[in-house]
């Protein structure tokens, strides 16, 4: 399996669907907190799971399981934390929840499957730490790339 992630902040919808459509994604997995904020633009629940079927052929699924808690992400929005303090708090939420290690399994169905949020680059995204913690849980059969 191949894990994608994308953020879609930055991109226009034609530079967003292409990069999915390029890359052969089956499914899209939206590890946003909120995926109905007007600021999410054409990656609005509703709107995307219409667009990702109709340009890509591919299926969406949200999955909040992987998203920080409100608390968290208000406290680095705000700055109160580092994204060093970050990583750390949001690695033991990932552990207690458990969903990364369960996620080959659950979607194995799938060959390429791209975890959504909004941030423009991976460095400094959650996305990036549950596509890490996803490879870590299986090795041999998970590949990461970020689109």
């Amino acid at each position: 399996m191949t894990v994608y992630t994308i953020g879609f902040t930055k991109k226009t919808a034609e530079q967003f669907f292409e990069l999915l459509k390029a890359s052969g994604v089956e499914l899209l997995v939206d590890v946003r907190l909120n995926n109905r904020s007007q600021l999410a633009g054409f990656t609005k629940d509703g709107d995307i799971q219409y667009f990702l079927r109709q340009i890509c052929g591919a299926a969406y699924v949200h999955c909040d399981e992987f998203a920080p808690s409100k608390e968290l992400l208000s406290k680095y929005q705000k700055k109160e934390i580092t994204w060093e303090e970050y990583e750390k708090i949001f690695d033991g939420i990932m552990d207690k929840r458990g969903a990364c290690e369960k996620f080959p399994a659950r979607f194995s169905e799938y060959d390429k499957v791209c975890l959504l949020c909004s941030e423009p680059t991976p460095e400094h995204c959650h996305r990036r730490l549950v596509a890490e913690r996803i490879a870590k849980a299986a090795p041999e059969t998970v590949t990461v790339k970020h689109l």
